[in-house]
């Protein structure tokens, strides 16, 4: 008995290591995404955001459906379609479409800050479709998250309450992706993490092949092999691969740890827009930034502290897990 007791004690070393490695893969997501606004403003400067907005999502479903029929992952039933086409008009068709061509006119960076809303947006969009009751204390830092946000884009448009058409479509990305993330999330639990995201995107894969056909007759793509290259990455990591680890990640969890480490994707994209955009930092930017974070990380916290359970979540993060068996990353 000492022997298996010892044996036992042995083994519990592993829970930390595997919860790092929810993290790790996590972080790999964030990382993959924090480039999406930065690239997305390089590909612009030629080639049409139409297309930049549906070709990126016809390369990453051809990709889903040959991962899907490689693994002969099962087809979604009833209502399922339903749910996955809220998920394809919040993820695949709202949010590339909508910042393609609100960062035809505002820089990287700008964009960044106003995207740095989605973790709260998303938590709000949870909220209102798990049917919770969170404490008065989240809708008061949530709505100055959104304050601040909305000031920031005023601000920089020149002046409060004058805000311009491409921080209007900002902001409705940030809404389309916080709808498509809170029902994507759900869904998962039936589906799995990463074949969720990849039906949406067949589903969705008709109608953006016809705006990809419709751009393409409109503006034949022309660019450089910078901008060809930031559109592949786009179509390849943004939409598609780097899903994969992000849902890994949060499918390992511990989830409510895992699903934090978005705050630092604004700040990711923000140092990527100076650094290889050579844009300038304000500091108009850098405190708007740090304000809509840190709002959106204390309205997170709130949500996750009241609301969220740990059995259901571990039974979830391994109902998730036993999903991702087919496929090695």
């Amino acid at each position: 008995m000492r022997d298996n007791s010892s044996a036992t004690t042995l083994i519990r070393p592993v829970v930390p290591s595997r919860q790092s490695v929810g993290l790790w893969w996590g972080l790999l997501g964030v990382a993959a995404f924090s480039f999406t606004v930065p690239f997305t403003k390089v590909a612009v400067a030629s080639l049409s955001p139409l297309f930049i907005g549906s070709g990126r999502a016809v390369v990453a479903a051809a990709l889903a459906a040959f991962a899907l029929a490689l693994t002969r992952q099962r087809l979604p039933r009833g209502t399922q379609w339903v749910r996955l086409a809220v998920v394809a008009a919040g993820i695949v068709v709202g949010f590339p479409l909508l910042t393609s061509f609100a960062l035809t006119t505002t820089p990287a960076s700008h964009g960044a800050v106003v995207i740095a809303l989605l973790p709260a947006a998303t938590a709000t969009a949870a909220v209102l479709r798990g049917r919770e009751r969170p404490r008065l204390a989240f809708w008061l830092i949530t709505g100055a998250g959104a304050l601040a946000a909305i000031g920031f884009a005023s601000m920089q448009s020149g002046g409060f309450g004058q805000l311009h058409w491409a921080d209007v479509l900002l902001l409705g990305a940030v809404v389309a992706a916080a709808i498509g993330y809170s029902e994507g999330g759900l869904l998962a639990r039936e589906l799995g993490a990463w074949q969720t995201v990849s039906w949406a995107l067949v589903l969705a894969s008709p109608l953006m092949v016809f705006l990809t056909a419709v751009s393409v007759a409109q503006q034949p793509p022309s660019g450089t092999p910078l901008q060809w290259a930031s559109f592949a990455y786009l179509g390849v990591v943004s939409m598609f691969l780097g899903f994969f680890a992000w849902y890994r990640g949060l499918a390992i969890g511990p989830m409510a740890q895992v699903s934090q480490i978005q705050l630092i994707q604004p700040v990711l994209s923000i140092c990527w827009a100076g650094l290889l955009l050579g844009e300038a930092l304000t500091w108009t930017t850098v405190i708007g930034g740090i304000a809509v974070i840190l709002c959106a990380g204390a309205a997170v916290r709130v949500r996750v502290r009241v609301r969220l359970k740990p059995a259901p979540a571990q039974r979830a993060d391994r109902h998730a897990t036993k999903h991702l068996e087919p496929v090695k990353d």
